[in-house]
């Protein structure tokens, strides 16, 4: 039973456990003031799914606490809103399971619950000294649409990929079901490359270099930067990469038994992903990930990511 009674009565499927992922989203700090009600829905929903995608999940239900403003609770933007959610609800078969509706600051949380066969979840404990680290997709363009939606003029000529990345990320949900019993440990990239690859490091007592060359960066991307010098364009593009966040790409690391056959996924299409680094010994502490230039010279690096209190 779904919605309709006091609390929803769920089936897992046999041999499964459930997952469980829950997303706060706030008004003016995850998403602008000015965001239409769909694109909330939107942006709320992919990025609690991104979640199951970094757990080699697959997505079952969600519910939904809707904290809304007086003035935003109408028929038109509830309907806008339900429209969104609707839509990403469908495309990834996941289903609006309960939740609950309250009045005050415009905040939404989300819980996702999904299933993995038992014991194939997968975690950011595993990685291992040698492992090889990947990305899916292109970095840095949450914090570049980011950068777009704050401006008060168009920054390029065509940003609507930009945009629907940013207020539709594409929860990586088939690369994690292909990435279960390959990838040694997986997570997805919220607060920052370096941040969430931190994340990995810290879980499973390893350190990490990333060759900033090899981070794949999306041609619009680096056109939003070329007002600046080439340098300054440089440095500006692989700051959004290594700390902007708001990616919802996965970083995951992959033993050496198990490169050739992620490398044919690769090869054959099946995944989007490159590998950017390997993962090193343990080391300091404050100097887990390392990101080092051509010439395996080391970058100054003084961020790290989001900060959910800051």
């Amino acid at each position: 039973m779904g919605i309709g009674d006091d609390a929803a009565v769920l089936n897992p499927s046999p041999n499964q456990q459930i997952l469980i992922a829950s997303d706060t989203l706030v008004e003016g700090i995850h998403f602008p003031d000015s965001a239409s009600p769909r694109d909330i829905a939107t942006r709320a929903l992919c990025v609690n799914l991104s979640d199951m995608a970094a757990m080699g999940a697959a997505p079952k239900w969600f519910t939904l606490a809707l904290t809304l403003p007086r003035e935003k609770a109408n028929a038109h933007w509830l309907a806008d809103f339900s429209s969104g959610l609707g839509e990403i609800a469908n495309q990834h078969h996941v289903a609006l399971v309960g939740g609950d509706t309250t009045r005050g600051p415009l905040a939404i949380t989300i819980t996702v619950l999904g299933e993995t066969p038992s014991g194939q979840s997968l975690t950011r404990a595993g990685a291992a000294v040698g492992d090889r680290i990947f990305v899916t997709g292109t970095l840095a363009d949450g914090a570049a649409a980011l950068k777009l939606i704050t401006s008060n003029r168009s920054l390029i000529s065509n940003s609507d990929r930009l945009l629907s990345r940013f207020y539709k990320p594409e929860p990586q949900i088939q690369t994690g079901l292909k990435l279960r019993g390959l990838a040694s440990a997986c997570i997805d990239i919220s607060d920052g490359l370096l941040a969430d690859l931190g994340h990995i490091c810290r879980a499973s007592a390893v350190a990490a270099t990333v060759s900033a060359q090899s981070v794949p960066i999306a041609d619009d991307v680096i056109a939003l930067c070329s007002s600046h010098t080439a340098a300054q364009s440089a440095k500006q593009c692989l700051d959004w990469a290594l700390f902007g966040g708001d990616d919802y790409q996965l970083c995951f690391t992959v033993s050496g038994e198990n490169l050739p056959a992620v490398e044919h996924l690769i090869a054959t299409g099946q995944i989007n992903a490159t590998q950017i680094g390997v993962i090193d010994p343990p080391r300091d502490t404050t100097n887990l990930v390392r990101v080092v230039d051509s010439h395996h010279n080391a970058i100054n690096v003084d961020k790290q990511g989001f900060d959910h209190f800051g």
